[in-house]
């Protein structure tokens, strides 16, 4: 089976970036796989900083966000901060209706993403 993702880090601020290959995320097995993947993604992330870029996701089930809401608690359990970035306007309906950007930090793209990961304390 071909791999769901690709990933890269970020040198500078350490951050595990992902990015999948896949336009639709709809296929129960794949959200299995990508699931497990991620996790173990998760496991090897050296500095604790994980961005999921959906850039070329078009539309993913509702499996999926569930997936994406489990790894969200997984990561918040075990000090990991995660971020999510490039999400299509048909998708980020799906989360503004399930309030899923009050739970994620969403950025609108991988830059901003990379930029927000540096920021600390209350006023960035």
């Amino acid at each position: 089976m071909s791999s769901i993702w690709s990933q890269t880090t970020e040198e500078g601020g350490g951050v595990q970036v992902i990015h999948f290959n896949d336009e639709k995320i709809i296929d129960d097995l794949k959200i299995q796989q990508i699931a497990k993947e991620l996790n173990e993604q998760i496991d090897k992330a050296e500095k604790r900083r994980v961005l999921i870029n959906f850039d070329r996701v078009k539309f993913m089930s509702s499996a999926m966000i569930g997936k994406l809401i489990l790894l969200g608690k997984r990561c918040k359990n075990d000090q990991i901060e995660l971020k999510i970035c490039s999400i299509t306007p048909n998708i980020m309906e799906v989360f503004k209706i399930m309030k899923l950007n009050k739970v994620f930090d969403i950025q609108d793209d991988e830059a901003k993403a990379l930029k927000a990961f540096e920021r600390k304390g209350w006023f960035g």
